[in-house]
């Protein structure tokens, strides 16, 4: 009885590389922008792919936006299609001539309950257009709210209303950089990813979006970037919000909360 209490009280989050992460919240498994293969486009993964464990036995699959480093058709025909799946506005029709039968459009405010888990659409500051195919969607980030409340920001740059989220987030899954030794508008940086910890008042930061995917050479001609951003973050949270807990987890690692 004891064990089961600590399962159903218990968080666990396995990093994937980017921002593929399994929440496992009390026993329900989340997969989040499911990147699963060595190669997307452009892009060359550093280090293993995911291990098949992070596919297995999901309750829920969400998609933040339909950019080709976090919605990928090849990953997601690798998973169980009878998963029900949550993806921004204008995903849906894409999302269904990919197999899955159980599509679940939402726009940020928007609330979906799985048994004993609401996961509510939340706003992200960033674009939602995929090119070269021209499909547009929503961008959001999703609160997770069960045994214990998660917040995974998908990719976003820096809004004020961030601080609307804070009251009782047990962890926040913040992006810290992306696939470059640059970042775009509208990304977090290892400041603003620290900056952000101020509105969001979590009690555990996890930084994501780092670390996994380069364009062919970079690896290895600038690899700085896959290996700092995280760290910026801890030195920045530990000036900016000192009592926020950060817990950097590699990629292919795990990390875990209790009650």
């Amino acid at each position: 009885m004891k064990d089961m209490e600590s399962l159903r009280s218990s968080l666990r989050v396995n990093y994937g590389g980017h921002a593929t992460v399994l929440v496992d919240m009390g026993g329900f498994r989340i997969l989040t922008d499911p990147i699963l293969r060595n190669r997307i486009g452009p892009l060359r993964r550093r280090g293993e792919t995911p291990g098949a464990h992070l596919g297995v036995d999901l309750d829920l699959i969400v998609i933040s936006h339909v950019h080709m480093d976090h919605f990928d058709p090849h990953s997601l025909r690798m998973l169980d299609q009878t998963t029900p799946i949550l993806v921004p506005k204008g995903a849906a029709d894409a999302t269904r001539n990919l197999g899955f039968t159980r599509v679940y459009e939402m726009r940020a405010g928007d609330t979906a309950c799985f048994g004993s888990v609401e996961v509510q659409g939340v706003h992200a500051a960033h674009t939602g257009v995929r090119t070269p195919y021209g499909l547009v969607a929503d961008c959001l980030g999703y609160v997770f709210r069960g045994s214990h409340e998660v917040y995974f920001a998908g990719d976003t740059g820096l809004f004020p209303e961030m601080a609307n989220l804070a009251g009782r987030m047990d962890l926040a899954l913040l992006p810290v950089w992306g696939w470059g030794p640059h970042l775009g508008d509208e990304h977090l940086t290892p400041y603003d990813a620290a900056s952000s910890l101020r509105l969001l008042q979590p009690a555990t930061a996890v930084p994501i979006h780092w670390g996994t995917f380069y364009p062919l050479g970079m690896g290895w001609t600038r690899p700085s970037f896959l290996v700092h951003p995280p760290y910026a973050f801890v030195h920045h949270a530990a000036k900016l919000a000192p009592e926020v807990v950060v817990e950097v987890v590699a990629p292919g690692s795990a990390f875990s909360l209790q009650g």
